[in-house]
């Protein structure tokens, strides 16, 4: 009170001029302090309004999670086969099939998306999720016309897999989930190109959802190069896993009861070629694990195209590796190990069948190993053997059959050698033949993958969020 009697006293000795100038500026004063009050008043409500939205839409999701939980668990639990079967979740009215995000969020988007992703976290959700989730984040940086923000979220997104795939080179699951999220974010890349050739099968509502800005061809062509080299490494990580089990499971486990007791006159006291220590495998451990392989694959939503090219590519090498081992190893080479493999073979095809992937190609890679087993069990005295094996010998060399032939082990005593004349007859009736030098088959080698473009029957605006992704700060458009 003392302090604002003074300032009169003070104000009332100026000039009238100075009177008026003095208090403009109190009353400026005023003003200032009372709007730095409001805007702090301000910033704490809408602090908390942000912070309640957060809230709001998290709980949101969860209802929205606990309902779809809740109709899967009426519909019962079905298992997705080569068909992909996707839970279609309630949209809300205004949202387009867009996700924005602020510039600075894209390393958490990554993070979050892909290097840090766990395959499981995503069990029971739409396949491919990721790669959706990605192209709606794409769309919006087109449909705004930020091309440096559509470079940047690609280029982020393929270091980012090549980053997860070499930290993880050795995991099945792992692969195949990148693998089939590369090639969806392909498809998407292309169905929505606008490109009419490939918009054939795209609804009203999917065109709607197609990128207005920008070309992404080259991103296409990175992306294909990328799924190439995916699914080299998953094929060497199944074919890493099978490799040390198809030589016991093939040619020494007796799948057949009774066989050991017809062993080769010499070998019938002979331990298994493994070492002391090894593992011996039967041929139900080896259809076991594709089966393992075929269910991840499938239940990550990797088109049945590739999943066909997968198994085609793993057959190839069974054979290739059991085939080379009989071309080297005298104990082997009898009538009883012929039955042994058509039997075991047959499991196989059987396998095959009842996983529909006989269209795979995988029973035409088996045809050298099959006439090999043909060829134990056949004749093998007179002319007229000699011209039925060259007649069913058909896959196999000239140089495979003479190999087999003298390395051919009879029973026993009983059983009469194959004769160097008749290996003779069947190297005059085969001379013709322009067959390959090559002795042994190249177990290495890898057939060429093609990716047959899938569209999918899901629209964007379609596509669920779950809260375990921690992508709250992508804005739906």
């Amino acid at each position: 009170m003392d302090r604002q009697q003074q300032t009169f006293s003070q104000t009332l000795l100026l000039s009238p001029e100075a009177q008026v100038e003095f208090g403009v500026q109190q009353e400026m004063s005023r003003l200032t302090n009372e709007n730095l009050d409001l805007k702090e008043l301000v910033e704490k409500l809408e602090k908390n309004e942000k912070k309640l939205k957060k809230q709001l839409k998290i709980h949101m999701k969860r209802v929205q999670d606990l309902e779809a939980a809740q109709t899967l668990a009426q519909n019962g639990k079905r298992h997705q086969e080569l068909s992909r079967q996707v839970a279609v979740q309630r949209k809300e009215k205004d949202f387009q099939g867009m996700l924005e995000y602020h510039r600075e969020d894209e390393a958490l988007l990554i993070r979050n998306l892909v290097t840090e992703l766990k395959p499981q976290a995503l069990a029971g959700t739409v396949p491919c999720l990721p790669a959706y989730i990605l192209y709606m984040c794409i769309r919006h940086a087109d449909y705004v016309n930020d091309d440096l923000k559509v470079h940047s979220l690609l280029t982020s997104t393929i270091n980012g897999i090549k980053k997860v795939l070499k930290k993880h080179s050795d995991d099945f699951e792992m692969t195949s989930f990148w693998l089939s999220n590369t090639c969806r974010l392909l498809h998407c890349l292309k169905q929505y190109s606008g490109d009419e050739g490939f918009m054939t099968q795209n609804t009203a509502k999917q065109n709607e959802h197609c990128l207005k800005n920008f070309d992404l061809t080259e991103y296409r062509q990175v992306l294909s190069d990328l799924s190439i080299q995916i699914y080299q490494q998953l094929i060497k990580i199944a074919e890493g896993v099978l490799q040390p089990m198809i030589v016991s499971a093939m040619l020494e486990n007796e799948s057949i009861q009774g066989l050991s007791g017809v062993k080769p006159t010499g070998y019938r006291k002979r331990s298994s070629s493994m070492a002391d220590g090894d593992h011996a495998y039967c041929l139900e451990a080896v259809i076991r694990q594709m089966s393992s392989f075929h269910t991840v694959m499938c239940d990550q939503g990797l088109d049945p195209e590739i999943i066909l090219q997968v198994f085609k590519q793993l057959f190839y090498m069974i054979t290739a590796v059991t085939l080379n081992n009989l071309l080297l190893r005298k104990d082997v080479c009898s009538w009883s190990t012929g039955m042994q493999l058509r039997y075991n073979i047959s499991q196989l095809e059987e396998w095959l069948r009842g996983r529909n992937l006989h269209q795979s190609g995988a029973v035409q890679t088996m045809e050298p190993l099959i006439q090999a087993a043909q060829l134990l069990q056949l004749k093998k005295k007179t002319p007229e053997d000699a011209e039925a094996i060259c007649s069913l010998s058909t896959s196999l060399s000239t140089q495979q059959i003479v190999k087999i032939l003298n390395l051919y082990t009879p029973l026993n005593e009983f059983e009469e050698r194959v004769t160097v004349g008749f290996i003779r007859t069947i190297q005059a009736q085969l001379q013709d033949r322009n067959d390959p030098q090559q002795l042994l088959l190249d177990y290495k080698h890898m057939f060429p993958v093609l990716f047959p473009f899938n569209p999918s029957a899901l629209t964007m605006d379609s596509i669920h969020i779950p809260a375990c992704l921690n992508l709250e700060f992508l804005t739906e458009v």
